[in-house]
């Protein structure tokens, strides 16, 4: 792709990000802690394949540290400018199955199994994880 197409496709990873991370905060507003942390998750999944089309490279996976990681092999300055966000991309990860399947969890739910402070703790770091990114794409 050109550098123009691929910012283009960047913007609109990232646009689709920004939308996650408004359903995850309206979804915490309204109690639905599981699949706001779900939408988090999404949220920094999506904002990190922005990053890798701007790059001209197919991301691949649904793990954020790992998204962070290959970045390395990629590209060198953007895996510089992202891996501070590593642990946070750990900590996202974590909700990525869990929060959606019964079976994730013995004997619990997911909407029994997480909490107000759990939807806190992922929009806060999706949406760190969103400004850094939207850096990347307006430089």
């Amino acid at each position: 792709m050109s550098t123009e197409k691929n910012r283009r496709e960047a913007i609109r990873w990232l646009s689709t990000a920004e939308d996650d991370n408004d359903s995850a905060v309206i979804l915490k507003e309204n109690g639905k802690f599981a699949h706001s942390c779900f939408h988090a998750q999404q949220a920094g999944e999506k904002a990190l394949k922005a990053v890798w089309y701007l790059a001209d490279a197919d991301p691949w996976g649904h793990s954020i540290k790992k998204l962070i990681e290959d970045l390395n092999s990629i590209d060198f300055k953007l895996y510089q400018r992202l891996e501070s966000y590593t642990r946070m991309g750990m900590v996202l990860d974590r909700f990525y199955i869990p929060t959606r399947y019964p079976n994730g969890l013995p004997d619990i739910t997911p909407d029994e199994a997480f909490t107000d402070e759990d939807a806190d703790t992922c929009i806060t770091y999706c949406k760190k994880i969103i400004d850094e990114v939207r850096s990347i794409l307006n430089n």
